[in-house]
C-alpha cells in the first residue's frame, strides 16, 4: 500500500493491512479490530471467485446479485456473529454514485430489509458547502446524493451535513423537506478548527446520540465519559511546550504518519503539555553538512524516527540518530528508526566500517541487519514479512522495562529485516542493551543506549496501540524526556 495513495498504513493486532480509517476507529473506541473489519472490492471478488472455481455454486452464472452481495452481507455478519457486540457501525467508502460502491449499497438495502428498520440505521454523511463569497451555503449537493440513494432502494434516516459553520433551521428546513427525513435529524456536522477529539462533542450538543437511541428503542442514560473529559481539559488547557521532531521520508504527506503524530498528541497530554511537531524530510538532511544538523535540531527537545522502507532519506535518519546520540537529545527510533540506529551504532560505536542492512547494500561486510534466512544463526525461518502482534520479553534492568511496568507486551509489527545476531554481543559491550526480545527466537525489538538521558529504539510499532485516554507508555515517557531536557 503506496504511502502516496493510501497514507499510513494501519496495522491490526492479527496483522491485517489497512488505511488509516480504522486506525481512527480504535483510537475512538474500546473495540480492538481485525482483518474482518476490512473489506475490500478485491477480497470480495476473490472469494466469490475461489467458490465457483471449487464448484461451490455448481456450474450456475455467478452474478453481482445474489453472489457479490451475499458475500458483502457474510462479511458484516460475521463480525457480528464474532462477538457480544451492542452495536455493527458499517461505513461505505468513497461517493454515492460511484461504480465501485453500488454492491456494497444493495448489500446495505438488503440487510435493513431482512432485520427490519427498527434494527438497521442509514446515516448519509453529506457535504453542504458554503461559497465563499457570499457566505452562503448551498443544499443541492445534499439533495443530489440523497437522490441517488434513494434510486438505489435506501432512505437515509440521519443526515451528518459536512458545514463550516452551523446550518439556520430554515437550512435544515429546506433539506428536510426536498430529503424526505425529519427535520431534527438534519445534523450540522461542523469542521472542527482544533481537535477532532471534539467532534464527539458536538454530535452530542446537536442530539445525534439521542436520536440513535430512540430509532433502536434504547434507554437513554446520563452520558458518562468522565476519561475523555480530563483528556479534553488537559489538551485545551497545557501547562507547558514540548517540540518533536519527526524525521521521515514521506513528511510532505499529511496522513502518512497519523497514528505517529495522534500518539504524540496522547502522550503530551498525558504531561499536561502542548505539542509542536517539526517534520524533518530525511533527504534534505542528507545535503547538509553534520554541523548543520545543530541549526537543524537547536530547537527541538526530542526526535523521533519512524518506519518506511527503501534507501531514500536512509543516510540522513542515521546522521540524525548520531546527533542525537552525541548531544543527549531525546531519540525514539521506530522500525526503520531502531535499524538506522543499530547501523549508525556499529559504525560510529562498534568500529564495524561500512556497517549497513542488506535491504540497503546487499554486499555490505558488516550486514548488522538482515533478512533472517540470511542470518546463519536461524535455522528454517522465512524472510517473509512480520505482522501483527508478537510478544516481546523485557531484560531485568532495562529502561523499556520500567516504562512499561510489566515483564513483557504486546506489540504490533511490520517489518522484513531484523537485527543480526551475530552482532548482539559486540553491541552489548560497546554500550547498546537489547532490553526486549521475542522468546521463540530472541529476536531483538528492542534497543537503548546506555547513559543516554533517552534512547529508545524498538522493531515493532506502539503507535498503532496508543489511544487519547490510554497513551502508549512508551510515548508517554518519550515526552516526559523531551519536558525534561525543555528544562534545562
Amino acid at each position: 500500500m503506496s504511502p502516496y495513495q493510501h497514507g499510513e498504513v494501519y496495522v491490526t493486532e492479527d496483522g491485517a493491512e489497512t488505511d488509516l480509517d480504522v486506525g481512527y476507529y480504535e483510537r475512538f473506541t474500546s473495540a480492538t479490530l481485525s482483518r474482518k473489519n476490512s473489506i475490500t472490492t478485491g477480497q470480495i471478488y476473490y472469494s466469490v471467485i475461489e467458490r465457483e472455481r471449487r464448484g461451490d455454486y455448481l456450474g450456475r452464472t455467478v452474478q453481482v446479485i445474489p453472489h457479490i452481495t451475499n458475500e458483502i452481507k457474510k462479511r458484516i455478519y460475521d463480525v457480528a456473529a464474532e462477538r457480544e457486540l451492542d452495536f455493527v457501525l458499517v461505513e461505505i467508502g468513497g461517493t454515492v454514485g460511484d461504480i465501485e460502491s453500488i454492491p456494497f449499497l444493495e448489500a446495505i438495502r438488503q440487510i435493513r430489509q431482512e432485520l427490519g428498520s427498527r434494527r438497521a440505521l442509514n446515516v448519509h454523511l453529506t457535504l453542504v458547502p458554503t461559497i465563499a463569497v457570499a457566505g452562503e451555503q448551498k443544499t443541492k449537493p445534499t439533495q443530489h446524493s440523497v437522490k441517488e440513494l434513494m434510486q438505489l432502494g435506501i432512505i437515509p434516516d440521519i443526515l451528518l451535513c459536512r458545514t463550516t459553520k452551523p446550518l439556520t433551521d430554515e437550512m435544515k428546513g429546506k433539506i428536510a423537506l426536498f430529503c424526505n427525513v425529519s427535520e431534527r435529524n438534519v445534523i450540522s456536522a461542523i469542521d472542527i478548527k482544533s481537535s477532532i477529539y471534539e467532534i464527539p462533542y458536538n454530535l452530542h450538543e446537536n442530539g445525534y446520540d439521542e436520536i440513535v437511541l430512540e430509532h433502536f428503542g434504547l434507554e437513554k442514560t446520563p452520558i458518562d465519559i468522565a476519561a475523555w473529559d480530563k483528556f479534553l481539559k488537559s489538551l485545551q488547557n497545557p501547562k507547558r511546550k514540548v517540540c518533536i521532531a519527526v524525521v521521515g521520508k514521506y513528511i510532505s504527506l499529511q496522513d502518512a504518519y497519523r497514528s505517529i503524530y495522534e500518539a504524540l498528541l496522547h502522550g503530551a497530554v498525558a504531561n499536561e503539555a502542548e505539542i509542536e511537531i517539526v517534520k524533518v524530510d530525511s533527504e534534505d538532511l542528507e545535503k547538509k553538512q553534520k554541523a548543520a544538523l545543530k541549526h537543524v535540531f537547536q530547537k527541538v527537545d526530542g526526535i523521533l524516527i519512524p518506519g518506511g522502507f527503501g534507501n531514500r532519506g536512509i543516510e540522513g535518519k542515521i546522521m540524525t540518530v548520531a546527533h542525537a546520540r552525541k548531544e543527549g537529545i531525546p531519540l525514539f527510533g521506530i522500525c526503520l528508526g531502531l535499524q538506522c540506529a543499530v547501523i549508525e551504532f556499529a559504525r560510529n560505536v562498534c568500529g564495524l566500517e561500512n556497517a549497513n542492512s542488506t535491504e540497503f547494500d546487499p554486499a555490505t561486510p558488516h550486514p548488522v541487519i538482515s533478512l533472517l534466512e540470511e542470518q546463519e544463526i536461524i535455522d528454517k525461518m522465512g524472510g517473509t514479512m512480520r505482522l501483527g502482534a508478537y510478544r516481546c520479553d523485557f531484560s531485568e534492568n532495562s529502561l523499556i522495562r520500567k516504562i512499561y511496568g510489566a515483564d513483557y507486551a504486546m506489540e504490533r509489527h511490520r517489518h522484513r529485516f531484523e537485527f543480526t545476531l551475530k552482532y548482539r554481543e559486540i553491541f552489548e559491550k560497546n554500550g547498546m542493551i537489547c532490553g526486549g526480545t521475542h522468546p521463540k527466537n530472541q529476536l531483538v525489538e528492542t534497543v537503548e543506549v546506555k547513559g543516554h538521558p533517552w534512547f529508545i529504539c524498538t522493531q515493532y510499532h506502539p503507535e498503532f496501540k496508543s489511544k487519547p485516554t490510554s497513551p502508549h507508555p512508551l510515548f508517554r515517557d518519550f515526552i516526559r524526556a523531551s519536558l525534561e531536557k525543555a528544562k534545562k
